[in-house]
């Protein structure tokens, strides 16, 4: 076998492989002698079939055979022998010509095809103990455990049906039909609602009105989307909704103890408690650990300018873009509405995509150094987790996973990459700094997160708008 290097910029590399037809006839009659005693030709007894009929009969399938051999397993094994590794699966061309396909297959022609790829760059990882990080920490009070157990407590109590007006703190339950210019709207009605006035959860000025209503009243309410409403075709807009009141009730006494916990699973009302703090450290925990990746990451990016894989760029720029051109369309948005143009935003989509690319790169070699290593039972955790999220669809979802290794790649990547992430914490300068709630869950844009750094600072609004569950009056964090 010839191999021959063709093309070598930069990252590009093209090797072109000729196997002699000599070779590939060998390799084929090797195949034929070890099947001449196990295949059954009417006319022969077993073993005494003639090389030259198994040849007619079985040739071409088997050169066909080594042909795939060839090309699946060559890649492989010219990469490690040139010490290479590449950045995407490599491109296999061959011959398309029918006539010297079948001279290929009758071993009267060399066999020749070429791979072309990129090899991730070669570049020296720096020591990780230099970094210097601030990991930001809240301290939790009393006050606020106990304020968290009361919202608990509150979500927990019961209410108790009462004849007279709504007040706040009362429940309603209600139907209501949301209409816009008069006509019903997607998501925009719901019967046997429940709602507590004064809670803020539905639309501004809704609960307003309903204060005072009875059981039985009839009321229509006018109320107007805020601008910047998640569903972005109600944006803005005045809306009616007709609202049939079925139910006022009452709140019971709000009372913190061991029958509530018990209510809620647990032993205790101590337990609670600690449960609650062990939900707000995990809460806090979360927003400092992206602080500190953030950190990282953008140490990272100062330190390595390395040249990225053009493959690996377009495939990450593509799944930006996608995502982002498909909120721009479900939203009724345009570049122009983001205050950009669509040539900017694909500037700065695709600074983003190359800095995703390299970092990822980074990473990977940081923790092939480290000899960092994902085990079979995370893996196993980590698929379960899938599962585990599509109820009634378990064994289809088993079986993707079973039958699609590229897929459990990509759950294999980000647990990868976490564990770099813990890795350089570990042996990076990490002072602690306690703060204030309000400062560590801060992220304005000039905190922004490091792999959206490069993004255009419009592209928030456009996943602001984005539409989550269903247009109704409901939530008003659904329109924030």
């Amino acid at each position: 076998m010839q191999v021959t290097e063709t093309l070598s910029e930069g990252l590009k590399r093209e090797i072109k492989i000729v196997v002699p037809a000599k070779d590939m006839e060998s390799r084929m009659n090797e195949r034929l002698i070890d099947a001449k005693d196990k295949v059954r030709l009417n006319g022969f007894r077993p073993g005494k079939v003639p090389m030259s009929h198994m040849r007619k009969v079985y040739g071409k399938s088997i050169m066909a055979e080594l042909v795939n051999e060839m090309i699946n397993e060559k890649p492989t094994e010219i990469l490690s022998e040139r010490g290479e590794k590449s950045a995407t699966r490599p491109q296999i061309t061959m011959t398309e010509d029918e006539a010297e396909a079948n001279e290929i297959l009758d071993a009267k022609a060399d066999f020749e095809f070429s791979m072309s790829y990129e090899v991730i760059p070669n570049f020296e990882v720096k020591d990780v103990d230099k970094i210097k990080l601030e990991r930001q920490l809240v301290e939790i009070s009393d006050e606020e455990v106990e304020e968290q157990v009361k919202r608990v407590a509150d979500s927990a109590r019961t209410y108790e049906t009462k004849k007279g007006k709504a007040a706040d703190g009362d429940r309603v339950t209600m139907d209501y039909l949301g209409k816009v210019d008069g006509e019903p709207f997607e998501g925009g009605a719901d019967n046997d609602s429940n709602l507590v006035l004064g809670s803020g959860t539905f639309i501004p000025g809704f609960e307003d009105q309903l204060v005072g209503v009875k059981a039985g009243d009839e009321k229509t309410i006018t109320v107007t989307f805020p601008e910047e409403y998640q569903a972005a075709h109600l944006a803005g807009k005045e809306a009616t909704f007709d609202v049939t009141v079925k139910e006022v009730a009452k709140p019971g006494e709000l009372v913190i103890d061991d029958e509530l916990a018990k209510t809620l699973g647990l032993e205790s009302a101590e337990r609670l408690r600690e449960v609650v703090r062990e939900q707000i450290e995990s809460q806090y925990g979360q927003y400092t650990r992206q602080k500190i990746k953030r950190q990282i990451l953008d140490a990272l990016d100062e330190q390595y300018k390395i040249e990225t894989p053009e493959g690996l760029l377009e495939v990450e720029f593509n799944n930006i873009w996608g995502q982002i051109t498909a909120d721009l369309e479900q939203n009724g948005k345009t570049f122009e509405d983001e205050d950009t143009t669509e040539e900017a935003a694909r500037e700065d989509y695709r600074k983003l995509a190359e800095r995703r690319v390299r970092l990822g790169l980074v990473l990977s070699q940081i923790g092939e150094k480290a000899e960092l290593s994902v085990t079979d039972e995370e893996m196993q955790r980590a698929v379960y987790d899938q599962v585990r999220q599509y109820p009634g669809q378990e064994q289809q979802i088993m079986e993707y996973f079973q039958k699609t290794p590229d897929a459990v790649a990509q759950l294999r990547a980000p647990i990868f990459e976490e564990k770099v992430i813990d890795y350089i914490i570990g042996e990076a300068k990490v002072t602690d700094k306690t703060v204030s709630k309000d400062e560590l869950m801060a992220d304005d844009e000039e905190e922004a997160p490091a792999e959206k750094k490069a993004a255009p600072k419009k592209k928030a609004a456009a996943k602001k708008a984005a539409p989550k569950k269903k247009a109704a009056p409901k939530k008003k964090a659904d329109a924030e």
